[in-house]
């Protein structure tokens, strides 16, 4: 497919559907057709990270900076948590994949694509109980169930250690 000097590509694949896309790398040699298509279909998944700006329960409305340089440290700060966040969610769907499991969504169907914001939720009420006795000072997870314990073995050791009693 040819490139024309606006910019442009127009990408049909298979005839039944058309994207244009607008890139300032116009050699196919230095990104090709595909690789710009997938690169373009991925930024769906940082667009939807940001949706957390507009959901009640983040707060946002509440924080006020006036000074840019604080404004810049907040900025920063909210995307370096974003980028953890999109991080974990990846590690977490390509471990499910790769042991063929899946978790329960919200609706308890099986999922082997859950948000991280789901997985959050799920581990909402899960305690830290320390009991100091006679013996010594011992900690307790409560209310850790299977599914909990599956995401953290999927994660990996250090999620694991984590949430493990002492004692």
């Amino acid at each position: 497919m040819g490139r024309n000097s606006f910019s442009v590509r127009s990408l049909t694949p298979l005839s039944k559907a058309c994207w244009i896309v607008g890139t300032n790398i116009l050699e196919t040699a230095e990104l090709s057709d595909h690789a710009l298509t997938i690169t373009y279909k991925e930024q769906g998944g940082v667009e939807r990270g940001f949706r957390f700006l507009k959901d009640p329960l983040f707060l946002a409305s509440s924080v006020f900076v006036k000074k840019p340089e604080r404004i810049m440290a907040l900025s920063l700060i909210m995307v370096l948590c974003l980028l953890i966040y999109r991080l974990a969610e990846f590690r977490l769907r390509a471990r499910l994949a790769e042991a063929a499991q899946t978790i329960p969504d919200q609706v308890q169907k099986p999922t082997a694509r859950p948000t991280m914001r789901w997985v959050f939720q799920c581990f909402e009420g899960i305690e830290l109980l320390h009991v100091r006795s006679v013996s010594g000072m011992q900690s307790l997870i409560l209310r850790l169930q299977p599914m909990h314990r599956l995401v953290l073995v999927l994660l990996g050791p250090s999620y694991e250690k984590i949430y493990q009693s002492s004692g």
